[in-house]
């Protein structure tokens, strides 16, 4: 068998189950274990079948090469390249939004459980896109898609080479920046998130790089009652896009509020 391309591939019966479902184009094939719980791989058979997806039946060994130490449940799929630049992909899922985007933007997540808890937030509260800088910062690893529990499939993530410009760019479309940094003046229930948005997030330990911080329309903290200083990114991603969406969910009806009444 091959090894990984440049694709990429998903592992596990429900990540690669969402893949069928969403986006079965992106299947080159799918590696499935022969000899190994075929009663619970006769779902994911049915569905490629259908789907035209080439199936190669294969064995434990070539399965745990390609998944690369994540739990793969016999069935591997190698995954064709996304198409399109950074660019062109933010540009098309900005459009499929609408009128008031939900973007989340991760400054720097290195690890790749963090980033697939993320894209299952992102995909829980209706986020358009996650933004993250391509260099030193997780990408979609098959740990990722493993963690994403099928979110990686349907919410769009966009790797752009400079995050600072990509965040003047949103700027200038109307979305409100809006960071999360510990000791800002205003806390994260008493900022505007209703209206184009993009929620910017630090990385592990460091927090927002000083562009990306400069960058912000507004810097917001998230309430802490107890002795923790913080919280881990994954779970501070989750609040605020929740906050956001009970805020947006209460603002329907209402007029949206303008740049100047978020100050």
């Amino acid at each position: 068998m091959p090894a990984q391309h440049s694709g990429g591939i998903a592992c596990g019966i429900h990540a690669v189950r969402v893949l069928l479902v969403r986006n079965p184009d992106r299947v080159r094939r799918l590696l499935l274990a022969g000899g190994r719980d075929a009663r619970r791989l006769e779902e994911i058979r049915a569905m490629a079948q259908a789907a035209g997806v080439k199936i190669v039946d294969s064995d434990d060994a070539t399965l745990e090469r390609l998944a690369a130490g994540v739990r793969h449940q016999g069935v591997v799929a190698e995954l064709a390249p996304r198409a399109g630049d950074p660019e062109t992909q933010l540009e098309e899922a900005l459009e499929a939004a609408g009128a008031a985007p939900l973007l989340l933007v991760l400054d720097g997540v290195q690890d790749p459980h963090n980033l697939g808890a993320c894209l299952r937030s992102a995909d829980a509260t209706g986020v358009a896109a996650v933004i993250v800088p391509r260099d030193r910062a997780a990408g979609l690893t098959p740990v990722v898609r493993k963690v994403a529990a099928g979110a990686a499939e349907t919410v769009p993530l966009v790797s752009v080479v400079n995050l600072a410009r990509t965040l003047r760019d949103l700027k200038e479309r109307g979305i409100w920046l809006v960071g999360t940094a510990e000791g800002a003046d205003r806390n994260l229930h008493e900022a505007d998130l209703t209206g184009p948005l993009a929620l910017v997030m630090g990385s592990e330990g460091e927090g927002l790089r000083r562009l990306t911080r400069e960058c912000c329309d507004q810097l917001v903290a998230i309430p802490m009652a107890g002795t923790v200083e913080s919280l881990n990114v994954s779970v501070a991603a989750g609040v605020a896009l929740f906050e956001a969406v009970r805020q947006r969910r209460a603002a329907m009806g209402r007029a949206p509020a303008g740049r100047a009444d978020r100050r």
